[in-house]
């Protein structure tokens, strides 16, 4: 996994209260990128109820504690087809893996598994069975990379300097000079040249 990808998963979940550990920085010569959850995240006050499978931002403080893994394959839907013939996928959840992963968390209380995905299939009947497979093989939760991302989006402020994170810092700089901008604006809302032309026009 990316370096980017990592850091836009971290930064997402401590955005919202959690805190993150990463499973390791080097890759033990038995083991396979894979083979590991790629965080584990605690939130100090969670709530009781279960998650849902598709998690919104809303619905994180229901995991608790939780082994987060993210497949960045971006150009990429988790359609049945792909989850079947991709076991690297499910390899963090073999009894092994977790048994490691579990390390992390002393205590009591179930661990969730968290699969970071970039998509699901559009079409329901896929998706129903994308989501079947995904619960057969173990995974509790999926966590999608575009409200992952709009949610960092619209929590970044242009007028503030984060100077300790470098992707917070490119996400403000973008949305400064608007590469990047809110959803929901005004239908009819101008911006940059076009809103300078309008203003100088009804001046």
């Amino acid at each position: 996994m990316s370096a980017v990808n990592e850091t836009l998963v971290r930064e997402y979940f401590e955005l919202h209260g959690f805190f993150v550990r990463q499973a390791r920085k080097f890759i033990a010569p038995q083991l396979r990128d894979d083979d590991e959850a790629d965080f584990f995240v605690v939130h100090p006050a969670p709530r009781q109820e279960p998650p849902p499978f598709i998690l919104q931002s809303d619905d994180l403080p229901r995991l608790g504690r939780a082994i987060v893994v993210v497949k960045p394959w971006h150009t990429d839907t988790f359609t049945p087809g792909l989850l079947a013939n991709a076991p690297e996928i499910f390899r963090f959840l073999e009894p092994a893996a977790l048994a490691q992963s579990a390390k992390a968390f002393p205590g009591e209380g179930r661990i969730l598994r968290v699969l970071v995905l970039p998509a699901l299939p559009k079409e329901p009947g896929a998706c129903r069975q994308s989501i079947s497979l995904l619960k057969a093989k173990g995974v509790d939760a999926v966590l999608l990379f575009r409200p992952l991302l709009q949610d960092l989006i619209t929590s970044v402020e242009t007028n503030r300097n984060y100077q300790k994170s470098d992707v917070l810092q490119l996400l403000r700089i973008l949305k400064n000079y608007e590469f990047l901008r809110e959803p929901q604006l005004e239908l009819f809302k101008t911006t940059g040249k076009k809103a300078r032309k309008t203003r100088r026009a009804s001046a």
